[in-house]
């Protein structure tokens, strides 16, 4: 998980995007936010957790504080993650998938413009009705395969062709109904 802050407008800050994604099958939840409060983020991210159709085992953030708090571990614990994990300081390797897609996706749809506040509620709904359905059954993700070289070192490569929307990927999975 991780927030991408979408400026200042009128002197102002602006909104949030929370961007989450699974690591395995790519499935990925935008939500937004008008600040990085408790108030505003629990209901959203919240709602984004439910918006995954499998079991969360673990939750990876940035050591960023919004994630960081007792609220958030009460939200997880509820919905039984079993993992809550962040990135170690000054490791920008460790969130790179969710990093990437940042860029990838939510600036490249939405843009680097400010976006004020007060926006934060129509850009959830539009992320809960069409965008984050668009991302997970239309929008094709590239899947690496790890490679070991000689000195043990793992390396990712995209040689195979391997690019399928996250829930193709998911089905492809062996007991995915479960």
């Amino acid at each position: 998980v991780d927030t991408v802050h979408q400026g200042h407008h009128d002197g102002k800050p602006g909104l949030y995007h929370i961007n989450a994604v699974d690591t395995v099958t790519q499935w990925q939840v935008v939500g937004c936010v008008a600040t990085i409060c408790e108030r505003d983020l629990i209901p959203v991210l919240e709602a984004m957790l439910h918006q995954f159709p499998f079991r969360i085992l673990g939750f990876h953030c940035d050591n960023g504080s919004e994630f960081l708090n007792q609220k958030v571990v009460q939200l997880l614990n509820k919905l039984l993650v079993e993992e809550f994990t962040k990135s170690r300081a000054y490791r920008t390797t460790d969130n790179a998938l969710v990093e990437g897609k940042n860029g990838a996706v939510v600036r490249k749809q939405i843009g680097y413009g400010p976006i004020g506040a007060e926006h934060a509620e129509a850009f959830q709904k539009f992320y809960t009705i069409h965008f984050n359905p668009y991302l997970n059954f239309h929008r094709p993700c590239g899947f690496a395969t790890v490679q070991t070289n000689a000195r043990g070192k793992r390396q990712r490569l995209y040689r195979h062709q391997d690019y399928r929307t996250p829930y193709e990927k998911l089905t492809s999975l062996a007991g995915w109904k479960k």
